[in-house]
């Protein structure tokens, strides 16, 4: 008979977010509990997210899951930007922040994303990593809730958590905005946190709200449509076409501005994990977390955060979808396309000849050759723990969690992210830091002189710089002649939670 294990007591000094106090697995006796252990990078830890959401929903009244955040980068070690990602991703459970591994080490965890079962006796039954296992811890929790329902020892009760949403409630008019984009349209602006399109113009006039609001996957009018997180966008000057990565909906919306017409064109709202290069149709196939996208010509190249992949789509009549880079494989790996790697794609741009790629779980900036079709990595180490903030050339050169690219003029601007910085790279690789000093905040000035928190979105239009400031809530712009840095104000725009434009 195999010995039952009982599950280690989770340490009462350490910090606990969700909840106004310190919690005790001794106080969940009668009940099931799911430790997560994540790391607010991780976009398989994301995608279990809806899963976990699903199963408290579902079992609210026997089940209690506990985030354990063991940070990977140094910046997410920290209360504070662990906060700001429960709120951004609408976390509704406790989260202890497992500061030092030890967690971790107790429960010996191996890999970002794990679950660990605990029954209402305190033993732990079970233990699964990655995605995909909704259906299976389903079914356990159902078996747990019989078996200990016979034993009498079942704890029927809904927990009450005071929520950081609800200590610290903040409407402001953009909520976590992940990308911008300057055209002579105007200016677009995913306000992710809302699930909508802000449409500027250049002066700040409000000129459309693209989605209601909520999130969701619906097409048609503009005040009709739902995104889910929606992040980069690229734009069709001459049709006025705006092409969105509608993240969390896996899908790839197409915004006719004449029309005021929102529609689906890839992706069939569920998430695929098929790895494999493979190609279809637009609206039959599934695809992973598109975080980024570009237009070039008659194709789409889109950074699949959640395949690993880069991929394409043709915009001719045929509406096919694609993978184009990379094999599915979390790593960084340079050649062919057909045989590259890549690590959470999250940002993407191009010069015409070459894609530029954040590729943020290495750390690093990459190319991809389209006429020899050929993966190189720019500059950063190309390791999926070799980050750091350090200037220089090549592999030399560290960066932290980079989610944005912009290319101008035989340079690549870059949204350093984690380390609260733009960068500018060239094309050999020499990078170097141009905005921001390292710390956290939301401080106007020039160059080095000013703050960021988490930017994750550039664009260029002319001589300015438009940065999506992502935690700060906030669109930055950057006079490029002087490197002035002011906040830009939005007079009309509001939280959809407090007015209707």
């Amino acid at each position: 008979m195999i010995p039952r294990v009982r599950s280690p007591q989770l340490p009462q000094n350490y910090p606990w977010l969700n909840t106004d106090k310190p919690l005790s697995l001794k106080e969940f006796k009668g009940r099931i509990v799911v430790l997560d252990f994540w790391t607010y990078c991780c976009i398989n830890c994301l995608h279990i997210l809806p899963d976990l959401k699903y199963l408290e929903q579902k079992y609210k009244d026997s089940l209690t899951v506990i985030g354990v955040h063991s940070a990977k980068f140094d910046n997410e070690k920290e209360i504070e930007n662990i906060r700001q990602a429960i709120l951004r991703y609408d976390i509704e459970h406790p989260v202890i922040v497992d500061k030092d591994f030890r967690i971790w080490e107790e429960y010996a965890v191996r890999a970002w994303p794990t679950l660990i079962v605990i029954d209402p006796e305190g033993y732990v039954v079970s233990s699964v990593s990655g995605e995909g296992n909704r259906d299976v811890l389903d079914e356990l929790i159902a078996q747990l809730i019989r078996q200990h329902q016979e034993k009498g020892i079942i704890n029927f009760q809904e927990l009450s958590l005071i929520l950081e949403k609800q200590q610290k409630p903040s409407i402001t008019p953009l909520a976590f905005p992940g990308k911008v984009l300057a055209t002579n349209t105007g200016l677009f602006i995913a306000d992710s946190g809302h699930h909508r399109i802000v449409l500027s113009s250049l002066d700040r006039e409000l000129l459309q709200i693209i989605g209601n609001g909520k999130s969701g996957l619906k097409d048609g009018a503009f005040n009709q449509a739902q995104f889910f997180a929606p992040q980069g966008m690229t734009f069709d000057e001459e049709n006025q076409i705006l092409y969105v990565a509608d993240t969390e909906n896996h899908a790839i919306r197409r915004v006719d501005l004449q029309q005021q017409i929102v529609e689906t064109i890839a992706g069939n709202g569920e998430q695929s994990r098929n790895i494999r290069r493979h190609s279809g149709i637009g609206l039959e196939t599934a695809l992973n977390s598109p975080w980024d996208l570009v237009k070039l010509g008659k194709k789409l190249y889109i950074a699949m955060a959640g395949f690993h992949q880069i991929w394409e789509m043709d915009l001719n009549t045929t509406n096919i979808v694609q993978t184009y880079a990379g094999i599915g494989a979390e790593a960084c790996i340079d050649g062919v396309v057909t045989e590259s790697a890549f690590a959470q794609p999250s940002g993407i741009t191009t010069n015409g000849k070459e894609l530029y790629i954040a590729d943020s779980e290495v750390s690093s900036i990459r190319g991809v050759e389209l006429v020899e079709n050929q993966v190189r990595t720019i500059c950063g180490s190309g390791d999926l723990f070799g980050f750091g903030d350090v200037d220089g050339v090549g592999e030399e050169a560290r960066l932290q969690h980079c989610l944005g690219v912009e290319y101008a003029e035989n340079f690549i601007w870059v949204a350093d992210t984690y380390n609260h910085k733009i960068k500018l790279v060239n094309l050999h690789g020499n990078c170097q830091t141009v905005l921001g000093n390292g710390a956290v905040g939301l401080q106007d000035g020039q160059g080095k002189n000013t703050h960021f928190s988490e930017p994750s979105g550039l664009s260029i239009l002319g001589k300015e710089l438009y940065i999506a400031d992502t935690n700060n809530h906030a669109i930055r712009c950057v006079n490029l002649e002087n490197l002035e840095v002011k906040t830009l104000q939005f007079p009309r725009l509001c939280s959809p939670d407090v007015c209707i434009i």
